[in-house]
This record gives C-alpha cells, structure tokens and sequence, in this order.
C-alpha cells in the first residue's frame, strides 16, 4: 500500500513517540498538582510550550495547547472577536477550512457580527489589494489560511497582513512546515496529526485578548480550562519542531505526468503550492470511482478534505469550478517517507485508474 493522504493525517513519528512516552510512565502526573510527580509534568508542559513558541517566534505565555486544529480555529476566531470590542466585522474567504466558517456563521448567527468575503482566483489566491479595500476601522478579525488542504495554495500571508491594522489569524494547520515567524499575525492555529504528532493536540498562538471557549479550573492561564494533555503537548512540539525537515519528493514529474491525461486539470497555484501536494480534477470521470480504482492498484488518496468527504469541496466551487466537475477531484498529499520510486509507481497507477474509470 502507497500512502499519500497526508493532508488528512500523518502517522505518528518515532521521535514524537520516544518524547512522549515518559510523560505517559514516569511523568504521568496532573501537572497543575503541587507535588514532585505534578512538578516533573509541569517541567514537560513548559518545555513544550517554549518549544512552540520558539518556532513561531513569539512568547511562550502566548501558547495555548488544544485539542486540534479545529478546536485552535474555533478559539482563535470566536475568542478574539469577544475579546475584542473593536466592532463586529470580519473579514475572511470562501476557501477556508469548515472550523474557521463555521465559526463565521456561528458569530453571524449569535452575535450580529457582519462578513466580507474576499474574492479568490481561479487559482485559489486572495489579493492584497482587495482585503486593504474592504478593511474597516471597526473590522474586528481578518482570518485568512496559510495553505489550503484541498488544492495547495500558498497565500502571500506577509503581504496581506501588511494589508489591514486589523487583528490578523491564520489557520496554519497544513503549513507547519512553511516558516511560521515573522508572519506578522496576532495568531495561528496548528495542529499536531498533521505532522508526525497523536491526533488529539494542536496549538494556537495568540498575541491578543481571548474569550476562552471552555470554563473551568483556568488552565492554559485562563484561555483554556481542563488537564492539560501533557504528553500529547510534547509529542506536538516535537513534531512541530522537525516539521522543517520533512522534505517531500519533487512532484513536477508526477504532475506533468498526470496533466498528460486528457481532460486533466491541476487545481491550485501551479508554482505558489504545499510541496507534496498535488490535486487534480478529471473531466467525464467519478473522484470516488478513480480512488476505488487506485486503491485496487494499491494508492490510498482522498478527494479533498477529510472533514467534507461525501460533499462537493466548496474550495473547488470558491475558484469558480462547476458541481460536476469539482465531483471529479483527487488528492495526493506526499510525505518525507516517500521515494522517488513512489512517485514514479502513482504516476503510473493514476493514467491506468482514469483510463479503467472511463472505460466503464
């Protein structure tokens, strides 16, 4: 089996697991308890959370470990928008993953807060130009991804936060291993099973004000209440800190390969795009009929998003595709496991799964 579903969930590296594992033995303790077992988890907890910091280039008080990247999201937006009494407008785009829209519309829905959505290219990029057009003095959030899951597109994030005074977040859950410092932000979402960490921990880094979703014993210095999760927190900063590392194999070959395909399009930027990602549209076939066909040829892809299989990928919608067509959609997200070789074998499988799709 060829694995390149990465963007949904990587396993789990060995080096998180090593870092982890003393913390669900030894250092098994609750790390707000007074004693020398609570201290020693505490002592883990602090060195994760300098860790994350370090690698987002802020301070370690201002890392709030989570449940996810979801859970992340839903803190960053909500929580900066109550905080904030600047207004109730934000700013954001269609191509967002569903835990930054929904917590959009939940804001909508309760507390009166008015959107802009900003206008994406064909190609899945959002300007600069537009996002300082629609700024607002009482614009209270801009929340633009990093990178997108669905189609790879990087966005120019520097640019468009030099765009607006406005508190800026970024959902960097699929980009953590981009450079996360100098961003100029006020925060980011990330997320650990995205990157060699256990499902189950993420992060948020937040330089402003948060209205904490969770109540209780004022955990993660009031942002966050509940034990925290000490040993999923180490795994995480391992995992984030050697994000960098994970060089993919180069993909132009596999795309140029599968562009031979008639009917094939690549979705996203061509050049401005996650490495190891490529996604595709093929026309006059079925995405689900050509991952059932790959995966008898033993390739396990997806046809975006995890969280919206079943559904037509609104990202693809977003950048003008049609229903029928955006139902076409593959995925092939590549790891640093990956060989050449690897690449070469999918190549190959994607040209005979389309052609034994439309041949049915």
């Amino acid at each position: 089996m060829l694995y390149l579903d990465n963007a949904a969930t990587t396993g789990v590296r060995r080096e998180a697991l090593e870092a982890m594992w003393p913390y669900l033995t030894t250092h098994f303790g609750n790390p707000s308890s007074p004693h020398s077992v609570g201290e020693a988890a505490a002592a883990g907890l602090t060195a994760a959370r300098r860790a994350v910091a370090g690698v987002v280039g802020g301070r370690a008080t201002q890392v709030v470990f989570t449940s996810g990247g979801t859970e992340a999201d839903n803190l960053a937006i909500k929580g900066i928008a109550l905080a904030n009494p600047r207004g109730r407008h934000i700013i954001t785009t269609p191509l967002e993953h569903s835990a930054v829209l929904e917590s959009v519309d939940y804001l909508v829905r309760f507390h009166d807060f008015e959107v802009t959505w900003l206008t994406p290219d064909g190609q899945g990029m959002v300007s600069a130009t537009e996002l300082a057009k629609v700024s607002r003095p009482d614009t209270t959030l801009v929340s633009i991804h990093y990178a997108n899951n669905e189609i790879g597109t990087i966005q120019p994030i520097r640019e468009l936060a030099a765009a607006t005074d406005a508190p800026f977040h970024t959902d960097a859950v699929q980009a953590a291993g981009l450079p996360l410092s100098g961003l100029g932000v006020d925060a980011i979402s990330l997320s650990g099973h995205k990157i060699g960490a256990p499902k189950g921990i993420g992060a948020l880094w937040c330089r402003l004000p948060l209205e904490p979703l969770i109540h209780g014993g004022g955990q993660e210095r009031g942002r966050r209440s509940g034990t925290e999760n000490v040993a999923g927190a180490v795994a995480f900063a391992t995992a984030l800190t050697l994000a960098p590392e994970n060089e993919t194999p180069n993909l132009s070959d596999f795309i140029t390969t599968v562009l031979t395909i008639d009917g094939a399009h690549l979705t996203g930027h061509p050049t401005q795009r996650l490495p190891g990602h490529a996604s595709f549209v093929f026309e006059n076939t079925g995405g689900e009929a050509v991952l059932l066909e790959l995966e008898q040829r033993g390739i396990i892809c997806s046809p975006g998003s995890a969280c919206g299989s079943g559904e037509v990928p609104h990202v693809l919608l977003a950048i003008g595709l049609s229903e029928d067509l955006a139902r076409t959609s593959v995925r092939f997200t590549f790891s640093s496991t990956n060989t050449a070789a690897d690449v070469s074998v999918a190549a190959r499988a994607v040209l005979e799964a389309v052609t034994a799709v439309r041949s049915l």
